[in-house]
């Protein structure tokens, strides 16, 4: 009984500040449908420039194709060769298309151009992926035409893409945006409780009161917890009436694997608490966290391409976890037999975490 006025009366703290309410209950839907669309790694509408040297149809039926595809936006044509280098170098255009008419040993001219990509290097994942989406339409324009001469190619490896068919990235960056959610909310929540206590002078009041330190420790965790969990089924609503990703799994395995996440990030959040002496420094801390999370977590890039010497960061990150049981839940619908070494990772590092930050808890409470 005494824990529920704990929570109460934290609930009447947060609830008291009316910017907090807008920042807790709307601005997650501002996030979530902006980060949706930002952070997107779909590549459309590159702005592509074609050099056509060539007399050959093919060379014109290959540019027809790159004209009417939705990834390319053609903004310029020429038949001049010099004009080629100068408008990627003004940035103008992130690839050039040259074509030119290809000739054997003895100078006569092949049916097929010689095709040269030119990229603009400098958006790495763009250049890479246009690059592959060009070679595809050139090849599957010589595969046609081979087709219909009636040589059909003897082989060819045909993919099938499962849980994400369109290969669409907001199914793989929606869920990781649910996590960061879940712990954006919590950490800066919880990091500022403790000390907003001091500052405001009421911590004294608050230890003289009948409540044990673990009713304290808890009633300082459990408001940003319920306001965490409310804050992530706005996203999940979100991310799939917005941007109709599927879910596939078991609902209850997602808010099982939350709290377990919840346990970790609110008792990492309390140490920063704890540790701090004043708001600045417990927002400061909270934020180089978040960052620190985010990046070793696989929301932007795989785990695997972090340096081994950096790796154990990233072994001991509770959201790495977390997006990645998200995303097994959302687009595979896997069940707790699939990724429960995870969950058992994810369940250590939490454990670590509250023992360090309760015994530190303890400690400040004594002093």
């Amino acid at each position: 009984m005494k824990l529920f006025f704990m929570v109460k009366k934290e609930l009447i703290e947060i609830t008291r500040q009316k910017e907090l309410l807008f920042l807790m209950f709307v601005s997650p839907v501002i996030q979530v449908i902006i980060l949706g669309y930002v952070i997107s790694t779909d590549i459309r509408h590159v702005p592509v420039g074609i050099v056509n040297l060539s007399r050959g149809q093919a060379a014109e039926r290959i540019i027809e194709r790159v004209r009417r595809s939705p990834l390319f936006d053609v903004r310029l044509e020429s038949r001049h060769s010099q004009d080629y280098l100068y408008p990627l170098k003004k940035g103008e255009v992130k690839a050039m298309l040259i074509f030119r008419d290809a000739l054997d040993r003895k100078r006569t001219v092949l049916k097929y151009p010689e095709v040269q990509v030119l990229m603009d290097g400098i958006d790495s994942n763009t250049s890479m992926i246009a690059a592959g989406y060009f070679n595809g339409i050139i090849k599957n324009y010589i595969l046609n035409d081979m087709e219909k001469l009636g040589r059909g190619v003897p082989m060819a490896g045909r993919p099938v893409f499962r849980f994400n068919p369109q290969l669409r990235s907001i199914n793989t960056m929606g869920p990781g945006i649910v996590a960061f959610l879940l712990t954006i909310i919590t950490m800066f929540l919880t990091s500022a409780s403790l000390v907003r206590e001091k500052e405001q002078q009421t911590l004294d009041t608050l230890l003289i009161s009948p409540l044990t330190t673990l009713e304290i420790y808890v009633g300082k965790a459990l408001p940003a917890a319920l306001i965490g969990l409310v804050d992530m089924v706005i996203g999940l609503l979100v991310v799939v009436l917005w941007f109709g990703i599927p879910f596939r799994g078991n609902l209850l395995y997602l808010f099982l694997a939350s709290l377990v996440y919840l346990a970790a990030i609110l008792a990492y959040a309390l140490l920063i608490s704890v540790l701090s002496a004043t708001t600045q420094q417990a927002m400061f801390f909270a934020w180089f966290s978040l960052m620190i999370f985010l990046l070793m977590s696989g929301f932007f890039t795989p785990v695997e391409n972090i340096p081994p010497l950096l790796r154990l960061l990233a072994d001991i990150n509770p959201l790495r976890y977390l997006i990645k049981i998200i995303r097994e839940i959302f687009l595979k619908g896997n069940g707790i037999s699939y990724f429960w070494k995870d969950l058992l990772a994810l369940g250590g590092i939490a454990l670590a975490l509250v023992s360090i930050s309760l015994l530190n808890f303890k400690r400040f409470i004594s002093k």
